[in-house]
């Protein structure tokens, strides 16, 4: 069988975290049922606390006049939570967010393609690994497929959608246009390490260390150069510390591995503040570039 857009009513979402709760959000938003999974109960809570009351949540597009409060608690009930991935059997479409871990992802994707029923479609929202090695875990490749959001998930407009090597042009355009049913705008990019988006970013990431490393700008000097040059929200270093510096390491890792070119290579600085515990603003975390260095925001 294969799925139509009337067919999707219920969405699957495995892992709870800021990826995996703004998307839920997005999703239960449309009107769709939505299955939120993850192992801890916690962060289950966590997630649903934000989802109505966080920076991008319920409670302030009701403030913004965006929805009104019936509307708000309409969305919250469509939003079951589990720890238990058997929970997504009868899920239509399934979006993986977890950690940027392949051997993690691919431990999932192999259960979930004997729990899911055989029609459903698996998405990851990987930012870096490629789809054609993470669809190894799976029977069912021409069902499985790159959706990559962005983060916050209800805010940022574009999904990456990347095609493996075997995924169906059915699967495909399914996709793309749950995306703009989502109100997002879909675009393709080539199934390679860091696809467009994070293999680009990353270059910049990177090459601001490496500056910073060799005296050219300061932290905040960059930071200031790149928002007031290039009309950016963000410099290099608010956004590490934004996204995580352990995930900004990580992906240059995975991308210099892939690629062998000297240019992703993680830079000295950026692997010492991880190793010290400084991974940006994240639970847990010593802090970001800016404690690090005891600069003022």
């Amino acid at each position: 069988m294969v799925l139509k857009m009337e067919d999707i009513k219920v969405i699957g979402i495995v892992g709870a975290g800021v990826m995996g709760h703004g998307i839920a959000q997005v999703a239960a938003r449309t009107g769709y049922d939505v299955i939120l999974v993850d192992i801890s109960e916690d962060v289950l809570k966590k997630a649903l606390e934000m989802i109505e009351s966080g920076p991008f949540g319920l409670k302030r597009l009701v403030e913004k006049g965006k929805m009104t409060e019936e509307e708000a608690r309409e969305c919250m009930n469509r939003i079951k939570t589990s720890t238990s991935l058997e929970s997504l059997k009868d899920a239509d479409f399934v979006i993986e967010a977890v950690t940027e871990n392949a051997d993690l992802k691919k431990k999932i994707f192999a259960q979930l393609d004997k729990i899911c029923k055989p029609e459903a479609i698996i998405a990851s929202n990987t930012s870096a690994i490629m789809i054609s090695d993470l669809a190894t875990a799976v029977e069912r490749k021409d069902k499985f497929i790159g959706m990559h959001w962005f983060n916050p998930a209800p805010v940022m407009k574009l999904i990456e959608v990347i095609r493996g090597a075997l995924t169906s042009d059915e699967t495909f355009n399914l996709t793309v246009e749950l995306s703009k049913k989502f109100g997002k705008i879909p675009i393709e990019a080539g199934d390679g390490p860091g696809f467009f988006t994070t293999r680009f970013i990353n270059s910049w990431l990177v090459e601001a260390v490496r500056l910073f490393e060799i005296g050219i700008g300061g932290i905040k000097e960059i930071d200031e150069m790149c928002k007031l040059a290039f009309g950016f929200p963000m410099g290099p270093f608010e956004l590490m510390d934004l996204i995580g510096l352990d995930t900004a390491l990580h992906i240059a890792e995975y991308l210099y591995d892939e690629t062998s070119e000297r240019h992703y290579a993680p830079p000295v600085t950026l692997k010492k503040l991880v190793m010290s515990g400084y991974i940006g603003r994240k639970p847990g975390s010593r802090g970001g570039w800016y404690d690090f260095y005891g600069i003022e925001r």
